[in-house]
């Protein structure tokens, strides 16, 4: 592989970093040079979070320009929106469906746009779209929807499933490690 770029954002706590890590580290046991680049936003206050996953034989810089993305997943649907144009026009969007109302539309100040599934899919021919929140409730936790995404990233890629695994093993914390190895099998298999 040359490289691959890669978009993961989302909202503030629903596990993006931990995906990135994940992912950072499934890149360096195929040595793969890895560069990652977080960027936080209001995270704490479930503000907008992405994160520039670059890997391949050899990477200069972290940061991905718009229409540079192979693959972006977005653990929310406006977030998808808000970040498609980065999107290669044969990319990927792994989109979890699911809506989390950011502040101005909580206060009225804003409208949560409507469509957005249906207006991506409009100009864009490759997106997985799954209900990524519904798959982890059934795993037994809604905060594994992050490795329910990686299992559908996984399963896309050509680097091995037990690849995967041991680096979920690495990073996951213990109490939490049995429901997300579920999940990631939800996602690898959906």
């Amino acid at each position: 592989m040359e490289k691959l770029n890669i978009m993961i954002v989302g909202v503030g706590g629903q596990g993006t970093l931990l995906a990135s890590r994940v992912l950072g580290n499934v890149a360096m046991k195929m040595d793969y040079d890895v560069k990652v680049s977080e960027v936080h936003g209001m995270a704490q206050r479930g503000g907008s979070v992405v994160t520039y996953v670059k890997l391949g034989n050899k990477v200069y810089s972290p940061i991905i320009e718009k229409g540079e993305a192979d693959i972006i997943i977005a653990f929310e649907k406006l977030e998808a929106l808000r970040w498609i144009e980065y999107l290669k026009e044969d990319g990927t969007l792994i989109l979890n469906d699911q809506r989390i109302d950011p502040m101005p539309v909580i206060t009225g100040k804003a409208k949560y746009p409507e469509n957005i599934v249906e207006k991506i899919k409009n100009n864009y021919k490759n997106v997985i779209s799954i209900d990524a929140l519904q798959i982890a409730k059934e795993c037994g936790n809604i905060k594994a929807v992050n490795t329910v995404l990686l299992g559908i990233l996984a399963k896309s890629t050509s680097i091995g499933k037990e690849v995967w695994l041991e680096s979920l093993k690495e990073n996951v914390p213990a109490k939490a490690l049995d429901v997300n190895l579920k999940a990631f099998e939800a996602g690898y298999n959906a």
